[in-house]
């Protein structure tokens, strides 16, 4: 893998290929270790590494991209020129933004060199805690440990230049019975491949796993919900592009008002939610700049229960007198200290929702989500866990289930079907199932 210097000579004789007035060259570098193990035994291991050259010609305001994974001289020349000639011939984008000069970028923290360096005798140790664990339980495991180091770099013509390193692990399994009726789950995203624990992963699965035998047959409606932190990152995380600014004006999106006009500065929330984007949190990977380039910084969405920005990008920023601002990625939903058995000893009656999955879009400006839940449903009586429960299907917004949260516990990174986010588990009442799964 490139180092900055590297990097710097190997997009700057690209550049000086270019012959149109624009050009901006990305190059991304991905290693990649894992381990893939079933039925209490590993099934595949393997390295990876990817070069990725993409190049980008402008002239009239017209396009063309190439993508390569050859660094040779010949082959970089050769797809510059491609790329020119696929821009002679683009159609004109109504609304190019020309390239930005140079950028301060700051390191997001998110490179830590165990990791990188991390092989397979790193990995299987901590799948070996778990599989002694689900045989001796008469149990079987299945799961996927990763870990991956990137380096992105990236400049243009105009003298714009950035790199960044990142690391990456995580390990997840789901541990069933050997008749395949009854299963847990539990999972460990991070930075830093020394903060995941396979025995406490397995035991975490395990004991869901042996819990959710039985389950009980409930009926549809509206329950009061506890959810895990994967859980609510599964929803919360669909919710990021709904702040876009040109959406909401638009009248596309739950922030657009009726009759036009956004609801940016209005209290839609309990003054307990806060939702926002961290890129130097030094807990979830990020890019010190954004898709566009402009530096990354940390953005309050929702403070306090009040909608406090949108997201602008160039275009539309322009457009509006506006400055651009950089996305809502990564995600952070502050929380409390209260822990998970804190939140189910509050509730009377409700469900524990360990996660969802196969969610799909219902309604796109309400944000409305249908999907199950998997891997863990419990009832919840009296402040305590009270039995198993058949999987529901949910038809539910995030939007709405945060206008309903009570109470919020101690925030953890998930890798959530909504993407990686730092996430509060949660208490919120009406939450709407609609109908039993059978599946486990």
């Amino acid at each position: 893998m490139f180092n900055k210097d590297q990097a710097h000579q190997l997009i700057g004789k690209v550049l000086k290929y270019s012959r149109l007035p624009e050009c901006t060259v990305t190059l991304t570098e991905t290693e990649r270790v894992f381990v893939r193990f079933a039925n209490n035994g590993i099934t595949t291991s393997g390295f990876t590494s990817r070069r990725q050259v993409s190049i980008a010609s402008t002239r009239d305001r017209k396009t063309g991209v190439i993508e390569t994974s050859e660094i040779e001289d010949a082959a970089l020349r050769a797809a510059v020129a491609r790329s020119e000639e696929l821009a002679a011939i683009a159609p004109e984008n109504p609304e190019y933004m020309s390239s930005l000069g140079p950028q301060e970028y700051t390191d997001t923290g998110d490179y830590d060199e165990e990791t990188a360096g991390a092989r397979s005798p790193v990995l299987i140790p901590q799948i070996s805690a778990i599989v002694d664990q689900t045989v001796a339980g008469k149990l079987v495991a299945a799961g996927f440990f990763e870990r991956s180091l990137s380096a992105s770099t990236v400049a243009n013509k105009a003298g714009l230049f950035g790199y960044h390193r990142s690391t990456y692990a995580y390990l997840s399994t789901t541990v069933r019975t050997p008749d395949g009726t009854s299963s847990g789950w539990a999972e460990r995203p991070c930075i830093r491949i020394r903060e995941i624990n396979g025995a406490m992963l397995g035991e975490s699965a395990i004991r869901k796993c042996l819990r959710w035998k039985n389950p009980r047959r409930l009926e549809p409606g509206k329950y009061t919900v506890v959810l895990e932190s994967t859980a609510v990152g599964d929803l919360v995380g669909n919710m990021a592009w709904a702040f876009q600014a040109r959406g909401a004006e638009e009248g596309r999106t739950f922030l657009s008002k009726d009759g036009g006009g956004t609801r940016l500065g209005e209290k839609l929330f309990p003054e307990i939610i806060t939702l926002r984007s961290d890129p130097f949190g030094g807990k979830l990977p990020a890019l010190p700049w954004t898709w566009e380039l402009i530096p990354n910084r940390p953005v309050t969405w929702v403070d306090k229960g009040v909608v406090r920005n949108l997201f602008y990008d160039r275009y539309w920023a322009a457009k509006t007198n506006h400055p651009p601002t950089p996305g809502p990625r990564p995600l952070v939903l502050d929380g409390s200290d209260a822990s998970l058995e804190e939140l189910i000893r509050s509730v009377d009656r409700g469900l524990l929702v360990t996660r969802f999955w196969y969610i799909v879009a219902v309604n796109p400006k309400t944000l409305q989500l249908t999907g199950l839940t998997r891997d863990g449903l419990f009832l919840i009586e009296n402040g305590r866990i009270a039995a198993p429960v058949m999987n529901f299907r949910f038809n539910e917004s995030p939007i709405r289930m945060l206008q309903h949260t009570q109470r919020l516990g101690r925030p953890s990174r998930s890798r959530g079907e909504g993407g990686d986010m730092i996430a509060a588990p949660l208490v919120a009442t009406d939450f709407t199932f609609t109908s039993i799964s059978d599946a486990v």
